[in-house]
């Protein structure tokens, strides 16, 4: 058992604030999505006026776009609801001129109406569509790369048991949590003024090849085990790395879909 508890004590040291994934390199492997959402990204600020990334974790996908333009947008901001993300952020984006707003995922975004004429996100927790419409000003757009449903499940149902019970509050109208079915999503973005443009899935396979790389991975994406902790799940872990062990690398595969809109100009009775 001394590699099982060597490997458990790794995963559980492996600081795990903000979005900064090169820690599994050769541990675990996710394919990319084929449209490419930081290319995307970086395609879509040079004709932003205003831009707000929504729940941007320590900042880094948004400073990799960013770093691929001459300059950054005359105003950029983002929201972040974990304050050591937070903080993080702030130091990434903090070149570009960025304010970094600490916002609970379901409050309302701390901007006034019509601030932005970009709002995008990268797996958001949840987005609340009705905020998002009222901080876009008519014809802004939206363009966000969410967590499919289902994504992952092969490893929230090996550690949890077939079928767990969604973490997740029931959704108003407007608002989208991570794990949502993509016509889910843009429903609700409809319902809250918005126009989708573009709707599209990928399934993408990810194999982890230690134990202790399912455990970072499991303290870092939050919602695929909720309420994870390494004594909690010690059994089924163990089961985990015998496998592993057996039969190599433990497959999984990762839901996301791209949300493209517009925010629909007022109509005038």
């Amino acid at each position: 058992m001394a590699r099982f508890d060597d490997l458990l004590a790794e995963g559980a040291a492996v600081p795990t604030e903000g979005w900064d994934f090169s820690w599994f390199a050769g541990r675990a492997t996710e394919q990319r999505p084929s449209w490419g959402y930081a290319r995307l990204l970086a395609g879509r600020l040079p004709a932003a006026e205003a831009a707000l990334d929504l729940q941007t974790g320590g900042g880094e996908v948004l400073a990799e776009a960013l770093g691929a333009l001459p300059a950054p947008p005359s105003t950029l901001a983002a929201t972040e609801a974990w304050p050591p993300n937070v903080e993080i952020a702030r130091r990434t984006l903090a070149p570009f001129g960025a304010d970094v707003a600490e916002a609970d995922v379901l409050g309302d975004l701390p901007f006034p109406p019509g601030r932005f004429d970009l709002v995008v996100g990268r797996h958001p927790v949840a987005v609340r569509f009705d905020e998002v419409r009222r901080v876009l000003r008519p014809g802004g757009s939206y363009l966000a790369q969410h967590v499919g449903a289902g994504s992952v499940r092969e490893l929230t149902e090996f550690m949890m048991g077939p079928n767990p019970t969604s973490a997740h509050p029931s959704p108003g109208p407007f608002t989208a949590f991570a794990g949502a079915a993509p016509a889910a999503a843009a429903a609700a973005a409809e319902a809250a003024g918005l126009e989708v443009l573009d709707l599209r899935r990928e399934a993408l396979r990810m194999e982890f090849c230690d134990v202790a790389a399912v455990v970072v991975f499991l303290r870092k994406v939050i919602w695929t085990v909720p309420g994870f902790t390494v004594e909690a799940y010690r059994e089924r872990l163990a089961e985990l790395h015998a496998s592993i062990e057996r039969h190599g690398p433990f497959v999984a595969h990762a839901q996301r879909f791209l949300l493209d809109a517009r925010a629909v100009e007022p109509t005038i009775e």
